[in-house]
């Protein structure tokens, strides 16, 4: 059965009416995923791009907006839709919450560039006035999208972003974890989200975030993507450590191989637009954590294919994952 995995990633896309071509492939054989890896996500992007309100909304048509992270976060990126998206907010009253979403998303991500990666220290006063204006803006948004589409998940984890970028509090941004997973007990981004609030950078203790990672994995079903947690939390507590080895480890290596073979590597996994955001997350803890078997199999299955995240918590993120990708 895991013989067959091999190569998954090259017959998924001949199998997919929707897949894009694979570019040009870096010398060692890898190359940046674009839009999910889906022509229809690219065609969303492209509209949004060209500032297109309608064209956007006739390309949301195949994606559930208020569910699917993946695909808001590929808006959200786009540079400039802050420009133009609150127009359709005002003017566009039958799809105003989606608007607002989508304008919401964007504030965050555009507050975040404003404010940059740098450590807080780092960080001038302009840049901190920027960030939390933006941020702001987003929590507007983002509620009264919320108030006007119940059902919809993804506000509220961007929410949790927000909330922990304002500083707004345990009890607020516990409110908003228990009303993301009110919405979908088994969100693996909400479930992401939280690991990162449970960081010691952000406020938590040391080991909260790996067990809150470990209580999601005993409620997936087989074949489940909530598998990632377990991987995430292991990339964070390597991020928070001083030990660049500190995952290698064979109990650690064990937990990893366990929860890959749970979700992504499940006969039962479900492959959707963005699934090689999946297997990146495990390739890069595995590899972290030093483990020569499974890695293997999650890159075969890559083929190639490299999403930015998690990949950049390193400083060259994309030599690291074309060394581990040579390596595997």
């Amino acid at each position: 059965m895991f013989g067959k995995l091999f190569g998954r990633g090259a017959e998924r896309r001949a199998a997919d009416p929707h897949a894009l071509p694979v570019p040009r492939r870096q010398k060692n054989g890898w190359y940046t995923l674009r839009a999910l890896g889906d022509a229809r996500v690219l065609a969303l992007v492209e509209a949004a791009d060209a500032s297109d309100w309608e064209a956007v909304k006739a390309a949301l048509a195949p994606f559930d907006l208020g569910r699917d992270h993946q695909v808001l976060s590929e808006l959200a990126d786009v540079d400039g839709i802050q420009d133009w998206i609150g127009r359709a907010v005002e003017e566009d009253k039958e799809h105003r919450a989606t608007a607002l979403l989508i304008s919401g998303t964007r504030h965050i991500s555009w507050g975040w560039e404003a404010r940059t990666t740098a450590r807080a220290a780092n960080v001038t006063q302009d840049q901190w006035r920027v960030f939390h204006e933006r941020l702001r803006i987003a929590e507007e948004q983002l509620l009264e999208a919320a108030e006007a589409r119940p059902e919809w998940v993804t506000p509220w984890r961007r929410l949790l972003t927000s909330g922990r970028g304002m500083s707004l509090g345990p009890a607020v941004n516990e409110t908003r974890l228990d009303a993301a997973l009110g919405r979908d007990p088994l969100d693996l981004e909400t479930h992401l989200e939280w690991v990162s609030q449970l960081q010691p950078r952000w406020g938590g203790e040391p080991g909260q975030a790996l067990a809150f990672a470990r209580d999601a994995l005993a409620r997936a079903p087989q074949g489940h993507r909530l598998g990632c947690v377990i991987a995430m939390a292991h990339i964070e507590d390597w991020v928070e450590s001083d030990q660049e080895d500190c995952l290698e480890t064979s109990d650690i290596q064990a937990e990893l191989r366990e929860a890959a073979d749970h979700s992504i590597l499940h006969p039962a996994y479900a492959w959707r637009p963005g699934w090689q955001h999946d297997f990146n997350m495990f390739a890069m803890a595995l590899s972290l954590a030093g483990e020569r078997h499974t890695v293997r199999r999650v890159f075969r299955t890559l083929d190639g294919a490299y999403t930015k995240w998690p990949w950049t918590y390193f400083a060259e993120p994309e030599k690291q994952f074309a060394r581990h990708h040579r390596r595997a």
